[in-house]
């Protein structure tokens, strides 16, 4: 027991010294903690779907403690609680002045007497070992610890006393009203984890919320003097990424590794080879063009180079959709992939929409919706893998982004759909390049900004799914791509386009090869090992935005 508290109080200080280290240059911005957060969350997800793919049977009763469960056999839990609680309780009320002068500007706590950058640690470090020791105890329970303090802040608790007792009250009684719901339910149909029921219930809430939010505005990404001037003569670009995708593809295909070690196949055994190979070659390829694109256009429209297909919580929208169709389709229901992953991309961007619209669309408030989305979808695909249904183990490595079960015939129905739908893009270009100047200057040269936004969303959406199809929703090549190419210098609108398609496609390809050579002849799925590189990347994005 002490053991797994201990590994609980080092997992949770290393987490939280790096979101609040990422955010702690702009005064721990709202938007960049949640964002932060959002995604050290996606990684240590994707290991845990690592260690769930090489461990599944061993891990099975790990998937209900993740997902939050109260369910008890004795006092145990209890008992052990209630002194950590008591510490807390104390430690809480000496905090209580410097929490308080916390709340006033920088040079007015300082001016006061307060050590701000000392009460800052102090209060972070209390709630980081309280939370991993709840965790630890009952598993992960959500937005309750969100929702609790907004409350009785709402409530008109002021003083920070009475929103602290406040709070406590009405988070003890939401959770016993959350598992009173569990109860219920499992006398009528199957019990549930409580931790989902939170999510599911503090999802609607923060959407509910957000159109009362004020005063956050997204991290705006600035290059600075590391941005490379616009680019001229964009073909000779082109032709340069074409071949190098070409020698990526090449590669791919050819070299590798077996039972005596690495060589490049040729001749009757690359003949044998290419059968198993080129199908998840160009799966990945057609795949990260997809998402790019995808990626580049999402940006362009909320006017935020942090949004993406992963962080706006499409992906999972998408995947969640293609979840629900196969517990209701019987049978071989491959035809109804991308309609129904479509179909949740697709209503994920119109909660989106709906939620940010008054707001005016506006780029945090669309963030924001899209991460209480994708908490929700992740902590239902969660609680689907704990049932033990044996479909969920079925599309286990499906959900982990692996290309294992590409076929021929479904890399022909990913390319025509990715032509057809990249065939769409370039008439958009006009509306991606007034869209990022704001809703002001486009409604000025006469645009007609909803009807714009409603296609691009859905041409989103429908790129996002059908490379969710072939790769899972665990990927940053969303992000990466676009942001890559901005770099390089690619500004404009089609070039940014063309460019960023380019670069995801060399690098779920890259992604693809290395998870099936680095622990051959094990393999770590595509969409995982983009989230180990991706999630780093905007990590150091974040933090080079804070500074």
């Amino acid at each position: 027991m002490l053991a797994s508290q201990f590994a609980a109080l080092a997992g949770a200080c290393l987490v939280g010294a790096l979101v609040f280290g990422v955010s702690w240059g702009k005064r721990l911005s709202p938007v960049t903690l949640i964002l932060a957060g959002l995604v050290v969350s996606l990684y240590c997800g994707a290991l845990n779907q690592l260690m769930v793919i090489f461990h599944h049977d061993q891990l099975q009763s790990m998937f209900l403690w993740s997902t939050g469960t109260l369910t008890q056999t004795d006092w145990s839990v209890a008992q052990r609680l209630w002194p950590q609680l008591l510490g807390g309780a104390i430690l809480t009320l000496l905090l209580l002045r410097p929490l308080t002068l916390m709340g006033l500007d920088d040079g007015v706590a300082r001016n006061l007497g307060l050590a701000l950058s000392l009460a800052r640690l102090g209060a972070l470090t209390l709630a980081i070992v309280i939370s991993a020791l709840l965790v630890n105890a009952v598993g992960i329970i959500g937005f309750i610890g969100l929702f609790a303090p907004l409350l009785a802040k709402m409530l008109g608790a002021r003083r920070l006393l009475a929103r602290l007792l406040l709070a406590a009250l009405i988070g003890a009684l939401l959770l016993w009203l959350s598992d009173q719901v569990i109860l219920w339910l499992s006398r009528v149909w199957r019990e549930v984890s409580t931790g989902s029921v939170t999510a599911l219930i503090g999802a609607p809430l923060l959407l509910w919320l957000l159109p009362r939010l004020r005063s956050i505005s997204a991290p705006v990404m600035n290059g600075g003097d590391n941005v490379q001037p616009e680019r001229y003569y964009v073909q000779w670009f082109v032709l340069a990424g074409v071949a190098l995708l070409l020698l990526a593809v090449s590669v791919a295909l050819a070299f590798g590794r077996d039972a005596h070690g690495w060589l490049w196949a040729h001749g009757d055994l690359l003949e044998q080879l290419l059968p198993w190979r080129w199908p998840r070659v160009l799966s990945a390829l057609f795949a990260g063009v997809m998402l790019a694109v995808a990626g580049c256009i999402i940006q362009r429209l909320t006017g935020n180079p942090m949004a993406s297909p992963e962080v706006l919580g499409i992906s999972s929208g998408a995947a969640f959709g293609v979840v629900l169709m196969l517990f209701f389709v019987p049978g071989d229901a491959f035809g109804w992939l991308l309609p129904a992953g479509s179909l949740g991309a697709a209503a994920t961007l119109l909660i989106i929409m709906l939620a940010a619209g008054r707001g005016g669309f506006s780029p945090h408030r669309m963030l924001l919706a899209g991460m209480a989305l994708s908490t929700a979808f992740t902590m239902l695909l969660m609680m689907l893998q704990a049932s033990g249904d044996p479909r969920m183990a079925q599309i286990l490595t499906w959900i982990s982004g692996s290309t294992y079960s590409a076929t021929p015939e479904r890399v022909v129905r990913s390319g025509a759909v990715m032509l057809a739908l990249l065939a769409l893009a370039p008439l958009c270009r006009r509306w991606l390049t007034i869209l990022p100047l704001g809703g002001e200057a486009a409604r000025a040269v006469g645009m007609a900004l909803t009807s714009s936004r409603i296609v691009l969303l859905l041409l989103a959406a429908c790129l996002t799914a059908a490379a969710t199809l072939t790769i899972g929703p665990l990927s940053f090549v969303g992000l990466m791509a676009p942001h890559i190419a901005r770099m390089m210098g690619f500004r404009r609108t089609l070039p940014h386009m063309v460019i960023s398609g380019l670069t995801g496609g060399l690098l779920l390809v890259f992604a693809d090869w290395c998870g099936r050579m680095m622990m051959f002849p094990y393999q770590i799925p595509a969409g995982l090992l983009s989230t180990f590189i991706g999630a780093p990347y905007f990590i150091y994005l974040l933090r080079k935005q804070s500074r």
